[in-house]
This record gives C-alpha cells, sequence and structure tokens, in this order.
C-alpha cells in the first residue's frame, strides 16, 4: 500500500492563516497579483504549452475521450485568453468590504450587512487546466484562500500554471499559502480533503457526474455541485427559423464539449418541416449526429428532408436527459410550448435553457416558469459562462439554489457578516 505523503492537515492550516490575512488585505495588493498572473502567463507560454503537450500525449495514450483531450487542450489563443479574463477581474469592483444594507433602529442603533471572504476555497477538477487560474484568480480577488486538486491527466499542466500563480502572489507580497496546489495523484488524498470541515468553508467540485456524486456524498462541509449540463433548445412555432439555425448551431457546434452546449433540440410541430431540414444541413457539415423521435425522423429521411451524408438515426430513451459533450444532438418534435418545458421539466438539469421566439408571451411564459439556472429567450446556451456575464471568469457554474446559482463570480465567493454601531446601547428586561 502506497504511504501518503502529503499533509493536509498542515496545507489546511496553513490556508487558515493565509485567508485571515487576505480578508483584510487592500484591492491594490490583490489586483498587483493578479495582473502579475496574467503577465506571467504571457512571459511563460512556452513553458505551460509544453507541459500542456506532455498531459495531452499522456491523455491520449491513455485513451481519453475526444471531449476530454478538447478540455485538457491549452493553446495560445486559448492561454491568452485565460489572460485577459485574469486582467478583467482586476477592473471588477472589489466585493470584500461592501455595504450590502445599512439602516437605523428606532432605538438609534444602526444595524447593516458588509461582504466578507468565504474563508478557504477547495476545488477538486478534472481536465481544464484553465480551471486552476480561474479558480485561483477569482480566490484573490474575493480575498480568499486555496486549496486546490486536479486531475492527473492535467498535472504537468496544473504544476505550470500553478508556479506562475504562487510566484505572481509573493511578488505582490500575499501569504505563500495564498493558493497552494496537491500534486500528489493518490485517490486517497481525495477523501482526507473531504473531511477537513472547519479548514475548508467550501467544496467546489468540477467534473463528470461520478465526481460530482462522489463529492456531494462524501465532504463535511458545504458542497457546490452543479456543472452538469443537460441543455435544451426550444424553437417555438413564432420563430424566425433562419434566427433558430443560427443559434442552434452555435450553441451545439462552437464548443461541443462544454457543460453548456446544446444536448436536445425541441421543435414545434408547426415549424418543423421547414426548420429541420435546414438545421440538419447545418448540423450536417459540422458531422453532427441527429438522434430523432418518429417525428422528426420521419421528416429528416423523407426525400428532400436532408442533405445527403446527413446521419440520423432513432433516438432511445437514454437519448433523453444525455449530457453528450460530442458532435450528438437529440431532437423531438412537440406539439406546443407546454409539452416543451414538460419535457425539459423531466429531463434538464437545470443548467441552462433557451427558446426561440416572436412571441412575446412565450417568450415570458418559458423564462417565469422553466427552472434552470440560466434561461434564455432567442440566444445561445453557450453564453452561460462567467466572463460572458461581466463576472470576469467563474469558479463553475452551480445548478442548485444555495448559496449560489449559475456562474460562480466575486460575489459568490463572499458571505457577510452583521455589522451594529450603538451609543452604548442595552437590551432592556
Amino acid at each position: 500500500m502506497k504511504t501518503i505523503t502529503v499533509d493536509l492537515a498542515a496545507i489546511g492550516a496553513a490556508a487558515k492563516a493565509a485567508a485571515r490575512r487576505l480578508s483584510f488585505l487592500s484591492t491594490d495588493a490583490k489586483n498587483l497579483a493578479l495582473l502579475g498572473i496574467a503577465d506571467g502567463l504571457m512571459a511563460s507560454t512556452g513553458a505551460i504549452l509544453a507541459a500542456n503537450a506532455r498531459d495531452c500525449e499522456g491523455a491520449k495514450a491513455a485513451g481519453l475521450s475526444p471531449a476530454m483531450l478538447d478540455r485538457l487542450l491549452l493553446d495560445e489563443q486559448r492561454l491568452n485568453g485565460i489572460a485577459n479574463d485574469v486582467r478583467a477581474i482586476t477592473a471588477l469592483p472589489d466585493p470584500v468590504g461592501e455595504t450590502i444594507e445599512s439602516r437605523r433602529l428606532p432605538n438609534g442603533m444602526e444595524v447593516g450587512r458588509v461582504r466578507v471572504p468565504l474563508g478557504v476555497i477547495g476545488s477538486i477538477y478534472e481536465s481544464r487546466p484553465n480551471v486552476t487560474i480561474d479558480i485561483a484568480a477569482l480566490c484573490i480577488k474575493s480575498g480568499n484562500a486555496a486549496i486546490l486538486r486536479g486531475g492527473k491527466e492535467s498535472l504537468h499542466s496544473n504544476l505550470a500554471l500553478t508556479a506562475v500563480v504562487q510566484r505572481a502572489c509573493g511578488d505582490a507580497g500575499l501569504p505563500d499559502a495564498t493558493v497552494q496546489y496537491i500534486s500528489d495523484p493518490d485517490r486517497a488524498l481525495v477523501g482526507e480533503l473531504l473531511q477537513l470541515r472547519g479548514t475548508i468553508d467550501l467544496l467546489i467540485p468540477r467534473g463528470g457526474a461520478d465526481l460530482i456524486r462522489f463529492v456531494a456524498d462524501n465532504a463535511a462541509m458545504p458542497v457546490v455541485t452543479g456543472g452538469i449540463g443537460v441543455c435544451h433548445t426550444y424553437v417555438d412555432a413564432s420563430a424566425d427559423l433562419e434566427m433558430a439555425c443560427s443559434v442552434v448551431y452555435n450553441a451545439k457546434v462552437r464548443r461541443h464539449t462544454i457543460c453548456n452546449a446544446l444536448d436536445t433540440l425541441l421543435v414545434h410541430r408547426d415549424v418543423a418541416p421547414a426548420l429541420l431540414p435546414r438545421v440538419a444541413a447545418a448540423l450536417g457539415g459540422a458531422r453532427v449526429e441527429l438522434r430523432a423521435d418518429p417525428a422528426a425522423l420521419a421528416i429528416l429521411t423523407a426525400p428532400g428532408g436532408a442533405p445527403e451524408g446527413t446521419v440520423a438515426v432513432p433516438a432511445t430513451p437514454e437519448d433523453w436527459g444525455k449530457e453528450f459533450l460530442d458532435l450528438v444532438a437529440a431532437v423531438k418534435v412537440v406539439d406546443s410550448l407546454a409539452e416543451a418545458m414538460a419535457h425539459i421539466d423531466q429531463y434538464g438539469s437545470g443548467h441552462s435553457e433557451a427558446i426561440i421566439t416572436e412571441d412575446y408571451s412565450a417568450a415570458e411564459r418559458f423564462l417565469r416558469e422553466v427552472d434552470a439556472a440560466a434561461v434564455y429567450v432567442n440566444a445561445s446556451t453557450q453564453f452561460t459562462d462567467g466572463g460572458q456575464f461581466g463576472l470576469g471568469a467563474e469558479v463553475g457554474i452551480s445548478t442548485q439554489k444555495m448559496h449560489a446559482r449559475g456562474p460562480m463570480g466575486l460575489r459568490e465567493l463572499t458571505s457577510y457578516k452583521w455589522v451594529v454601531r450603538g451609543a452604548g446601547h442595552i437590551r432592556p428586561g
């Protein structure tokens, strides 16, 4: 049996001490560290991409799926985007110390609430090395310490990225333990990490359903669950079909390996004969396989129903409610908005759902009744992203309702404390 050599108790104690200092650190000091991270990413591009290439080679040899390989990959464009996201965080208001509310009571006391950091944020994640930078940067700006544990498939990338973060924090005068990375791939460490109640204030898992379920079932501290996206786009009877084709194509094809990509297309029966051949032509050009219900399949396989080369096969029961993370989409014809929403209610994961319509009342009903972290009218679900929502980046996308929902940015990494100002007040009898 392998002996675990990582002292998680010491890591946790160092993180708690760092969090205390970070909680009252100036905005300027935190921004200085963030700018150092962004500049360091650019200065270390060669080393980071070399480390990532090593990870990608190992992942291919291990037989990881194309979706996982895409999540793992870094290139100059992606790295530049990560650096720009970090710079964007520096421009955002610092939430720490923000007065949420303040009022004077009849007895003259002033009572208010002020934002404070959560403390120590732990994250266990898979594949995506950009998560290392996203969580580190948001934790720094929100005054939290971070303990990170990425997957073994991205180890070399994460170590290279963490080195940039830690160097920038040191140069800016932040505590040494502001961001710590657990590099030992021993899976037993995950179980031990999940028991650090009293040290880790919030745990954020990011990865597949199995990881998220395991963390939620075994963690001794609060957990934010999410990231699993079964996302629908419903094309209503009144939809602009050209717009619908454009939005559906973007939602599925722009990046098909992310959690906010389209999984199921729902189409009103009145527009299905006109829309589905056009959608099939667009998606077929991107090699998207369509798994269609009988009504949709009849349209797609009829003469002139879909261009030659379109892959359209019968849907199985398992295709509804499935997060494909691949060039695959389920297609279903529905008779009404109500039926579309009932399907979403049954099979959605609470992530991102969209309607394409020119009917104001249908749009408002969809927004009001569909229960998801993000609901859209006439827009691609691929916008569910911290950067796109103006948060700079995100530590994750929560599909639960406590304490945060949707993309989690700076404010979602804070709590509050009550601040009471008196003048010798005592509580009577």
